[in-house]
């Protein structure tokens, strides 16, 4: 089988791809490496088990030519942040809906039938219901949440007209080997510059729950094999939370440091748009087989622990920004 990777070069993308590549599928990734890294897949770009293409997921044309032959799409190209839709109100209804309109088009007049797609737990805004269905109804608090509903609806709506199979996965925040933004990858960077402060974003009592790359892709390919309905929606998350002070503590045992101060910033959310608490119900996936093996604290200290080791990732997401 072909299988299309969007943003295939980045965090979760890489780890995708190995784990295709490891079943043995053809691998095409098209990725515009605004955000992601060829180090991640240059040991399949280099045995010729995956091959790259570079563009932009709105460019309807190129991405159509590149999909001529695929089966299956693994769509993952997206702004990932979070925060930034309130500075910047288009990036979220260019990437991230926009996009995803771009991709269904190029498969509906390639001919690839079935796509997967990252969506989030943002998806739910501030949720009075724990652990979060995915039948719960929600209202919206962040752009980011918005387009990613939007674009689950686009996916479902391609999927009853043209007969389009969908996996949906409503992701918690997912850490781990080459993570390239987020709360951890923040705290290192700025313990690295200030070994003895830490500012924190809110009041540190928000709750979440964290969810280790390994045990994350694992889930997915579980759910492809267990869920096999034409249009699907996934929680895909832990059984555990941890608040966010308890994070930065564990952050700063990995680093080996003492006495930090901790400067928080105060109020419930860290942002305009944060949830103060993000605990989803995964008892749809753990039906199938699925449970993490990999405690939050235990994938903190080993994100800490690649951060710490591979620097360069930390450097390149600055000269990005």
């Amino acid at each position: 089988m072909k299988v299309l990777v969007t943003g295939g070069a980045g965090f979760i993308g890489s780890h995708v791809v190995d784990e295709l590549v490891r079943r043995g599928e053809r691998v095409l990734v098209y990725d515009n490496l605004s955000t992601g890294f060829l180090k991640h897949i240059e040991d399949k770009i280099s045995s010729g088990s995956a091959e790259v293409i570079q563009g932009d997921i709105l460019d309807t044309k190129r991405l159509s030519e590149a999909m001529r032959g695929v089966s299956l799409v693994f769509h993952l190209a997206a702004n990932a942040d979070v925060r930034g839709g309130k500075g910047n109100t288009q990036v979220d209804i260019n990437q991230n809906i926009l996009g995803t309109h771009s991709v269904l088009e190029a498969m509906r007049t390639s001919g690839a039938r079935h796509i997967v797609f990252t969506s989030s737990a943002t998806v739910y805004g501030e949720p009075d219901l724990f652990p979060t269905p995915e039948a719960y109804a929600p209202l919206q608090t962040s752009l980011y949440g918005a387009s990613k509903l939007a674009a689950e609806g686009l996916i479902q709506a391609y999927g009853e007209y043209f007969q389009m199979r969908s996996h949906i996965f409503r992701f918690v925040s997912w850490i781990g080997e080459r993570y390239s933004h987020g709360v951890v990858f923040d705290f290192v960077g700025k313990l690295l510059s200030n070994p003895s402060c830490l500012e924190i974003l809110g009041d540190g009592d928000q709750r979440k729950s964290y969810l280790h790359v390994e045990d994350g892709i694992r889930g997915i390919f579980i759910a492809l094999e267990g869920i096999t309905g034409l249009k699907n929606v996934i929680n895909l998350g832990h059984v555990e939370y941890v608040d966010v002070r308890t994070l930065a503590r564990v952050v700063c045992e990995e680093m080996g440091l003492k006495d930090v101060e901790f400067r928080f910033t105060g109020g419930l959310r860290g942002w305009l748009g944060d949830s103060p608490f993000v605990h989803l119900d995964i008892s749809r996936i753990e039906a199938c087989g699925f449970s993490p093996r990999i405690s939050i604290r235990e994938g903190i200290r080993r994100t800490v622990r690649y951060l710490l080791a591979n620097r360069w990732i930390l450097e390149s997401r600055v000269c990005h920004s």
